[in-house]
Parts: C-alpha cells; structure tokens; sequence
C-alpha cells in the first residue's frame, strides 16, 4: 500500500526571508539610510509600544509611547539648541496617531507656554496660555484661538471675563481697569465694547481714577 506525504506549502525564498526580519518585541537601535535612529519596541516591524526616535536632519527626539509606526499615548518631543547642541522640550504630553491629542504642555520659542487640552496639534477645549508679555488667559479654545468662556488677566492689572470667539472678546463679558479703578459690563463684538454700564470698583485705592465718581445705575421706575 502506497505511503503519502502530507504536502508542505513552504514561502518563496524572498517571503521568507523578509518574513523572518520582521521586527517584533524590542530591539536594538535601528538606524535608517538618512540617519535617524530608533531604540525600543516593535510590532509587526513597525514601532510600538516604548520607544526613542531621533531625528538627525530636524535635530529633534521623541521619547514616549507609538502605536503601529507613530506616536500615540504619553511622550516628550524636544528639539536640539544649535549653539549648544543640547535637547529642550517643545512637548510633553498625550499623543494620537501622531498628533498632539488630549493634555498636554507646549513651549514656545518665545517662553511662552500653553498648558491644556489639544485635538488634531491644536489648542481644542479647556486651556491655560501664558503669554512672553506676562498676560495669562484660561478657559477654553478652539483651533488655537480663545473660543468660549475664559478670563484674561493683563500685566498691568487689567483683567476680561467672558465670551470670546476666534481670538476675540465677543458676547458678554466684564472688563476691569485697575488704573482707574472701573468695570465695565456688557456686550462686546469683535473686542469692541458696543453696549454697556460703566461703574466705580475700588476707586479709592486706584491710582488714576476719574476725577468725578460715576452715578449709581437706579430703575427710573424708582425716582
């Protein structure tokens, strides 16, 4: 009686071999043709999991989370001084599918810093912006813009609350010039006060207050 082999199917030599160097778990550094380098975890031969990617033409790294080939999770991004050649951070923060995405704190070149929420590498939500001149804005955004309810307080005491939208004041809001002890609330379009009432806020203690205090608002029903 006739013995048969069980038929093996077996890869071209070429499938195979690519199949075999596949990176998988963590690895040694990988470096590229351009330069740049990668030290840490893979799956299915892309990065994931744990990982440094260096950049050597940007002179920038990234340390943190990936997630099949691009950054996702937490992870710092920082850029290299060329007078010093040493790394300062740009990023750090939550990332997705390469993106800046959840919380996270950015810094300018300008020391300026943003500290909140992001969506798609922009300021999207709930945010706090402290600007080089010393201003400091919180409260929400949209696409990099002041967008919602939020407060601004002024280098020079002056502070705004209220709605803003793309960038700027618009709906109510409340305005307070600290050098002549004055708030201003009512409605605002495009930054511009268009309607409202303008009253005395701790007159006495500002240093360049109106010369005659302003009347008290009364319901004409009352006189």
């Amino acid at each position: 009686m006739p013995i048969y082999k069980p038929f093996r199917k077996t890869l071209p030599p070429s499938v195979q071999k690519d199949k075999d160097s596949q990176k998988c778990g963590l690895r040694h550094t990988v470096y590229s043709v351009c330069g740049n380098e990668y030290t840490g975890e893979w799956l299915e031969n892309q990065k994931h999991g744990n990982g440094i990617q260096v950049w050597k033409k940007a002179g920038a790294i990234y340390h943190g989370e990936w997630k099949y080939g691009k950054r996702d999770g937490y992870g710092t991004y920082s850029v290299q001084i060329p007078e010093t050649k040493e790394y300062t951070r740009k990023y750090c923060g939550q990332w997705k599918n390469g993106k800046k995405h959840g919380y996270g704190t950015y810094f300018f070149d300008s020391s300026a810093v943003y500290e909140g929420e992001w969506a798609d590498d922009q300021h999207n939500g709930w945010g706090r912006m402290y600007y080089e001149n010393g201003d400091i804005y919180e409260g929400e955004w949209l696409n990099h813009k002041n967008h919602g309810r939020g407060i601004i307080r002024f280098s020079n005491g002056n502070w705004y609350e209220g709605s803003w939208r793309d960038g700027k004041r618009n709906g109510d809001g409340k305005f307070y010039y600290s050098d002549k002890g004055l708030l201003y609330e009512g409605f605002w379009v495009d930054g511009i006060a268009k309607c409202g009432t303008l009253v005395d806020v701790g007159r006495e203690s500002a240093p360049s207050p109106p010369e005659f205090p302003f009347p008290k608002v009364c319901d004409y029903l009352q006189l």
